[in-house]
């Protein structure tokens, strides 16, 4: 309560969580504006006989069982990040700009990753539209006239783009990734469904099960927090120097690396990739070459079963992701200079590359560990699925992954700003 008085206090900070909480709730809206021309009431029904489909939903931010111009989210907008994030390392050009250009490199890669989301929002537009129809939504959405389907990807782009451009909004106000909130928006929107869900689901013999999702939902989140607030200290010593009458230095400090320096993160992005295939199969569903159909086929089986594929291909997207991601926000070169400018040293340790090199060791060593741990959390209710034999719940596993994460980093910006103003005083 004393720290809601101290929000309350400061008007500033105020401001910020009120405007933010306003665009979320458009974006709230927006999820329930349904596409021109398109009766989906009875969609709802198909996303809780699918788990697969109900993880699509939440990362749409819930607009997709409303079919609504947002059914796709910021899908198309992850998408387009991760590729412009992996062409900064593969082509050069891309690279010198990033490191080089400074803050107008990067509003330049940013301006090429809002380009690129419009081609991957029809594309997924209508590699998604397609798997509802393949899902048992063809009854449902009928059979799409030429008119319809422009309409509907002219819709569901635009919807993209407007969610777009209200998590840049978001980002700017400095109390969370915009991305990141907009999707926990979805995944608390889908709470009070999942609770009637549950209502109706209950019966006395499965009370044990109801119980052990419980447990599992109770890991998670601890899971989620230790591994979120767990950090490495790496001891460093400041040597005294003189500069004119005055003595500075001698200060010993530690530099902490986090557990896990990517955050959720990983998470949104090995989601991505994992509805993908899925998505891009659709074209070929009804291919002339029954080879091409039979596969496409496949795939779409592959990515919708839920089954151990699924779970070992989702486990191994994390970790890589995860340590994709610590490379792209943690350069142990850059933060060696840093502390060599400054006068820093670790102990025992030359200043400059052999520095770089134990803290690129130390990172690698500490992130195997968080990734390891987040993907075996993310995996965790499909373990006890296959254990129990039960559908594991829709609010659960990277649900609450995401919501905790993403709790954990608007209290550090939060605190991070009553911080800021404690020292100017209140």
């Amino acid at each position: 309560m004393n720290k809601f008085l101290l929000i309350w206090k400061t008007k500033d900070l105020r401001s910020k969580i009120l405007i933010v909480l306003g665009l979320l709730l458009v974006t709230r809206v927006l999820a329930s504006v349904p596409i021109p021309g398109i009766d989906a009431s009875n969609l709802k029904n198909l996303f809780q006989q699918s788990q697969f489909l109900g993880l699509l939903n939440i990362f749409s931010g819930g607009g997709l069982t409303n079919f609504s111009i947002a059914m796709m989210g910021v899908g198309p907008y992850i998408t387009a990040s991760i590729i412009m994030q992996l062409l900064t390392i593969i082509v050069p050009s891309f690279a010198e700009m990033q490191k080089e250009g400074g803050e107008a490199g990067r509003a330049q890669i940013n301006m090429y990753t809002r380009y690129l989301t419009i081609p991957l929002a029809i594309l997924q537009g209508f590699g998604t539209i397609r798997l509802l129809q393949n899902q048992g939504g063809g009854a449902i959405l009928g059979v799409f006239t030429p008119f319809q389907w422009f309409l509907t990807l002219l819709s569901v782009t635009a919807g993209t783009l407007f969610l777009m451009w209200l998590g840049e909004i978001m980002s700017e106000y400095d109390i969370g990734n915009g991305v990141s909130l907009i999707i926990f928006a979805g995944i608390v929107a889908q709470l009070p469904s999942s609770v009637s869900f549950l209502r109706g689901w209950y019966e006395p013999d499965k009370l044990p099960v109801m119980l052990a999702f419980g447990a599992v939902i109770l890991i998670v989140i601890a899971g989620v927090v230790l591994v979120t607030e767990a950090q490495r200290n790496v001891p460093i010593a400041y040597a005294k120097r003189v500069r004119g009458n005055r003595l500075f230095g001698g200060v010993d400090t530690h530099l902490p690396l986090r557990l896990n320096q990517a955050g959720v993160i990983p998470i949104i992005f090995a989601i991505s990739v994992m509805l993908f295939p899925a998505m891009i199969a659709q074209f070929f569903v009804n291919a002339k070459s029954a080879f091409l159909a039979d596969n496409a086929q496949r795939v779409i089986n592959l990515f919708s079963s839920q089954g151990w594929f699924y779970g070992a291909t989702y486990f191994v997207l994390i970790m890589a992701f995860t340590y994709f991601y610590t490379a792209v926000v943690f350069n142990p070169v850059e933060i060696a200079e840093n502390v060599q400018r400054n006068g820093g040293f670790v102990p025992g340790l030359r200043p400059g590359a052999q520095t770089a090199d134990f803290l690129a060791r130390v990172l690698n060593r500490i992130t195997l560990a968080g990734a390891f741990f987040l993907a075996l959390i993310a995996i965790l209710p499909l373990i006890m699925q296959n254990l129990t034999g039960a559908q594991a719940l829709t609010f659960g596993g990277t649900s609450l992954l995401i919501a905790v994460a993403v709790v954990i980093e608007v209290i550090k910006k939060i605190d991070a700003q009553l911080t800021m103003h404690d020292y100017e005083g209140f």
